[in-house]
């Protein structure tokens, strides 16, 4: 018995485990399917014909999470390298702004065609007996490009403002500190990160000095960094900048908003990251307002006055989901819901973007507090500017649901799904919307 059965029972048992893995693998190949993959966009590339550089270039975009649900216009950073720059960059833009520690920005990839691309268009030309001096020297021609091609058509797809900084690392950093110093540059604020000062025989040293020597007006907000890193320049360029500021008589030089940031820990490689991170804090400021400072407010009148000192900021402020979130959390933490109408109007008034979002969060209150009738009236003044939101219509249908109008309220909702779809909102304010 026991020979007539073993050995079937143990080939049986070797073929299984021999067709375990196959059937693994093919399990593993059906999930990773398309059918079973969604693409994250967090921007797109594009391409255009450059006249200056007689030949095709490109650049990447990102786009805040809201875009296309508002009609606002927003600040830009254009950063340079895009191609390895670009996606840390806008992913950390993204969840800065979804946090509330900076506004919302359209961030601009500005990509080179390779190294030695990337070499020649950050530097200025150099005095030099060896055939090195040609691989540099096309900074001029790089700058004119950004005033005259690539700005336009960014300005003329994508709804900016009038606030646009320029960002760059290593090269790119040298780089951005000469835009600084171009008197028609379009830029107004500028990050420069690990900035090659080492370039030229250390002429940036000398060259940001007369700059900030011979100023005759305001200076853009600037930010320079230096990880743990020997002979980059920087200690000299930031040391005798601080002598320049120091001796100077000039009152633009004195009040200038700048700010250096050493990074002992950080090698040349790994700074750009937490150097972004400091330099888009310092020029959103003290962006946040905390729920718990909100409520050492008398009023909400006393609250505003706060978010408006911040419009002083290199980034203005609006408000943006976070703040009107909160801000709408004090109004009803503090009683001050009869005062609503007031409110809006003072909202109009000084932060005129932020109305649709500051009403969108209170209508959210009171549908939260089974008060449809007062959600629908301020979603219904702001219809006009609402009809593309998303978040709009999931209010609309939730206090029109409560109001037993469950036709019209499925409309709503149903629009709202549609849209963000259409406008690919992240998959938390997708669920958000279920909600």
């Amino acid at each position: 018995m026991f020979n007539k059965y073993f050995l079937p029972l143990s080939l049986l048992i070797l073929c299984l485990f021999t067709l375990l893995p196959t059937t693994a693998n093919e399990l593993t190949a059906k999930q990773l399917t398309p059918a079973n993959k969604t693409p994250i966009i967090a921007g797109y590339e594009y391409q255009h014909y450059s006249t200056i550089f007689k030949g095709k270039r490109r650049y990447m975009v990102s786009l805040p999470e809201n875009y296309y649900g508002e009609k606002r216009h927003y600040p830009s950073l254009f950063v340079i390298d895009g191609d390895f720059q670009f996606q840390h960059t806008s992913a950390l833009v993204t969840n800065l702004a979804r946090m509330g520690k900076i506004p919302p920005m359209i961030v601009i990839g500005v990509a080179t065609q390779g190294d030695s691309d990337y070499v020649r268009n950050t530097t200025w030309p150099i005095k030099s007996e060896t055939d090195d001096a040609n691989n540099y020297g096309g900074a001029k021609q790089f700058s004119h490009y950004l005033h005259n091609e690539l700005l336009p058509i960014i300005a003329h797809d994508f709804r900016l403002n009038n606030k646009k900084a320029l960002a760059g690392y290593s090269l790119g950093g040298l780089f951005t500190t000469f835009e600084m110093m171009q008197d028609n540059t379009p830029f107004n604020a500028f990050l420069a990160m690990s900035p090659s000062a080492w370039f030229d025989n250390y002429a940036l040293v000398k060259k940001l000095s007369l700059f900030a020597k011979n100023t005759k007006h305001n200076l853009p907000p600037f930010f320079i960094s230096l990880a743990n890193e020997e002979e980059m320049g920087i200690n000299k360029t930031v040391k005798t900048l601080k002598k320049a500021i120091k001796t100077s008589k000039n009152k633009a030089l004195k009040n200038w908003q700048w700010q250096f940031k050493h990074y002992p820990n950080e090698s040349h490689f790994s700074t750009a990251l937490p150097a972004l991170y400091d330099g888009l804090t310092f020029l959103a400021g003290d962006f946040y307002i905390d729920p718990q400072e909100m409520m050492k407010a008398k009023s909400y009148q006393q609250v505003l006055a706060q978010f408006k000192a911040k419009q002083k900021n290199w980034a203005g402020f609006q408000f943006e989901w976070v703040q009107a979130y909160k801000f709408s959390k004090y109004i009803f933490w503090s009683k001050q819901t009869d005062k609503v109408d007031d409110l809006l109007s003072d909202i109009k008034k000084d932060f005129p973007e932020s109305l649709a979002m500051v009403s969108i969060q209170l209508a959210k209150g009171f549908n939260a507090k089974k008060q449809p009738e007062r959600a629908l009236t301020l979603l219904n003044n702001i219809k006009t500017h609402s009809e593309n939101n998303a978040l709009w219509h999931h209010q609309m249908s939730l206090a029109l649901k409560a109001l037993n109008k469950k036709e019209a309220a499925k409309k709503h909702q149903q629009r709202a799904m549609n849209l963000a779809k259409q406008q690919q909102l992240p998959s938390w304010l997708v669920w958000e919307l279920k909600g």
